[in-house]
């Protein structure tokens, strides 16, 4: 992927995504709460300081560089996503979003939530 394309992702608002992630556990019968856990399991957010990302619009690249603490847990994250591997992804910050994608993804195809937050 070029940095033309990186840029474009990293300045997109998460909060215009985060729907998206929401409707598509949704479309598969999984829940909002469902995809907050993930997400806070992922970046150390509590939920009030999720629901603080969202309300000022952050773009990805700040939604990241704000988190409290990438969970350690994120290296046992493998798998491809958009034809890439994540665990091969270069750039720390692109890495982190498809690390996110590759979850939703798993709960959009119906895994335990135990196994998605690698306990």
């Amino acid at each position: 992927m070029d940095n033309k394309s990186n840029n474009r992702i990293f300045g997109m608002k998460f909060a215009s995504v985060y729907p998206l992630y929401v409707q598509k556990a949704e479309r598969k019968n999984r829940t909002k709460e469902e995809v907050d856990r993930i997400i806070c399991w992922l970046t150390g957010y509590n939920q009030s300081g999720l629901q603080q990302q969202i309300e000022h619009g952050n773009d990805f690249e700040t939604f990241f560089a704000q988190a409290p603490m990438l969970n350690p847990g994120s290296s046992l994250i493998k798998g491809v996503v958009c034809g890439v591997r994540v665990e091969e992804i270069e750039d720390p910050l692109m890495q982190k979003i498809r690390y996110l994608d590759k979850l939703i993804d798993e709960l959009a195809k119906g895994k335990a939530i135990e196994k998605i937050l690698r306990s």
